[in-house]
């Protein structure tokens, strides 16, 4: 007898068959993410995100279809959509058109993969502010990134572009722009547009010249151009006006580029093919701090080195320089010399090696005092104090100096001797001083530095508000627990110390003055901050509120962007804890901005 035959036959050995699945995520992790709105899945070797991923947001939980009763935390219904996806240090070598049902991600960082494509649905992910491509396998970037209109940071440095799409100008909130270690040989025109750019990384690429688009890009602080093939550095580069620090390092300059740049502070062109420092150039650095020329082909310092007044570190090492001159001693800031592997004569060895202070004191040494002439009746002038005046630094410095004297007062001679000079920097530290000299208004057209640390201020006069070039001010070590509302006419002041005096609260006048990059507060009793008004300081890069009595840091200091370092280290707050704080700016930031009631 024959059996019976059936239409849809069994498949007997289903079971022994090892079935297709998508690589796992922990469901805890799933879980929490739908509450938070965060999912970290990087170093978990993917080599593809899995659906559950992606449908986050749109599939019902598990939890949904078992017949349970759920406290407050187990609400499955009560789900954020995700905002942050971490996939970095994976091995992923595609990116699933299904990103796009993830429309409410703000940041996604795919960095360390193994990526040669994205796709176009990245474009739909119009919520995005952070994309992080680096280190992976990219030939091309998709125009449809280009369309990301709040993006604000796209790293792509370590991958294999060769050029970028024209429409990269469409990004006009980009503040952040990483194109390092590719290999591109040109720019887009376009790039101009990114106004908003405050950091444009484009080393070790293949670059043989800067396009002048690049002046356009007025809010750059810092911009790295090191380990190119340049040759020449674009005059419109001193258009950038923001510019603080600029790398050149490993290029083929033959010269030192001729920059005004008002605010460039760090100048790095180590590396290159420079031969000869011009007065032209060294003139046009009025606000350097530090400026490395290390291996070069240097062979002599000119005397218009002192012309670098604000410079605090020379480095110098591995040049063709045989001798100093003397005048090198005279930069009044000058910290740090660097000239190991020159072939320098006249200097003994030993006292290269005793460092930078005792180099500087020889060099002072060997200026001889020239005879006072007749018409330099100041020239060998005596104070009371019997301190000479400095007519060197009046004259060609432009500088005023009558410091560690533990005087009460300044004598007036020393105002005498600088009379009609157009001194741009004064500094009375470390004396006895109870009140701001009045006579400093005699340089209220040129004065832009005053040092008044050290002394025994108690009041700030009004009439500082008068001198209207002023950049810098150091108040600290003083009795100060209040700046007069007049000093909001000082539009250029750009940083003000104001450490170890006795201020209880946030001086309410800097928050007015919108061109503040740096203030320092540390060691006062400061209890509180407006971040709704500081945010409006766009300009701030550094705020120093260590060792106050802030008993706590209100979330919304994280909207502050332009901070690049807040120091709150030694005040008696509970949160952020101490293990976030010591983490850095960044971690404290994010911290800040995630404590942000919604």
């Amino acid at each position: 007898m024959s059996r019976p035959k059936r239409a849809d036959m069994v498949d007997s050995l289903a079971g022994f068959r090892a079935e297709k699945t998508e690589p796992s995520v922990p469901y805890g992790l799933l879980k929490a993410a739908r509450k938070t709105g965060h999912l970290n899945l990087s170093g978990r070797g993917l080599t593809e995100v899995p659906q559950s991923v992606y449908r986050l947001n749109n599939d019902t939980p598990e939890e949904a279809q078992q017949n349970l009763s759920f406290g407050e935390t187990d609400r499955w219904w009560e789900q954020t959509d995700l905002t942050k996806l971490l996939l970095s240090s994976n091995q992923l070598t595609h990116l699933s058109d299904d990103i796009r049902l993830l429309p409410g991600l703000t940041i996604l960082d795919l960095h360390d993969n193994q990526l040669s494509s994205l796709p176009s649905a990245l474009g739909e992910l119009q919520e995005l502010q952070q994309l992080r491509l680096s280190h992976n396998q990219l030939r091309s970037l998709p125009v449809e990134v280009c369309t990301l209109k709040n993006l604000c940071s796209l790293t792509l440095q370590q991958n294999l572009l060769e050029s970028l799409p024209e429409e990269l100008g469409q990004l006009e909130n980009l503040t952040e722009l990483d194109l390092s270690n590719n290999y591109l040989k040109g720019l887009p025109s376009s790039l101009g547009r990114l106004t908003c750019l405050q950091k444009l990384n484009l080393c070790h690429n293949k670059l043989s010249c800067l396009p002048d688009c690049l002046a356009q890009l007025k809010n750059v602080k810092v911009l790295d151009c090191s380990n190119n093939q340049l040759t020449d550095i674009p005059a419109s580069l001193s258009e950038m006006l923001a510019m603080e620090q600029l790398y050149l390092r490993h290029n083929k300059l033959r010269l030192l580029p001729k920059l005004p740049a008002p605010l460039l502070k760090d100048l790095y062109v180590g590396n290159n093919q420079i031969e000869q420092l011009e007065t032209e150039q060294l003139a046009c650095l009025t606000a350097i701090s530090l400026l490395e020329l290390r291996d070069n082909k240097i062979k002599t310092l000119p005397e218009q080195i002192t012309l670098l007044k604000t410079l605090t570190r020379l480095d110098l090492t591995n040049n063709d320089i045989a001798s100093l001159p003397a005048s090198l001693s005279l930069l009044p800031n000058l910290k740090v010399l660097l000239l190991e592997g020159n072939p320098l004569r006249g200097i003994r060895r030993d006292l290269l090696t005793k460092g930078t202070t005792e180099l500087l004191k020889y060099l002072r040494g060997r200026i001889k005092d020239k005879p006072e002439r007749a018409e330099e009746g100041h020239t060998a002038m005596t104070l009371p104090s019997q301190a000479r005046v400095n007519i060197h630094n009046i004259k060609t410095l432009k500088l005023l100096v009558y410091s560690e004297k533990q005087a009460v007062n300044i004598p007036d001679e020393l105002f005498d001797a600088a009379e009609d000079q157009g001194i741009t920097t004064v500094n009375f530290s470390k004396n006895q001083l109870t009140a701001i000299p009045s006579r400093l208004l005699e340089f209220q057209s040129s004065v832009s530095d005053i040092n008044l640390g050290f002394n025994r201020l108690t009041c700030c006069f009004p009439d500082i508000s008068k001198l209207l070039q002023l950049i810098h001010i150091d108040f600290r070590n003083n009795q100060l627990s209040d700046l007069p509302p007049e000093m909001e006419n000082l539009t250029k002041l750009r940083s003000i110390t104001l450490n170890y005096n006795r201020f209880k609260s946030f001086p309410e006048v800097l928050y007015q003055i919108v061109s503040l990059e740096m203030v320092l507060l540390g060691n006062n009793q400061v209890n509180g901050v407006d971040p709704c008004r500081l945010i409006k300081l766009v300009h701030l890069s550094t705020l120093d509120l260590s060792n106050n009595d802030l008993l706590n840091i209100p979330p919304e200091l994280g909207l502050c962007t332009s901070l690049s370092c807040l120091k709150l280290e030694g005040n008696p707050f509970r949160t952020p804890r101490t293990a976030i704080v010591a983490k850095g700016t960044d971690a404290v930031m994010e911290y800040l901005r995630s404590r942000i009631p919604t």
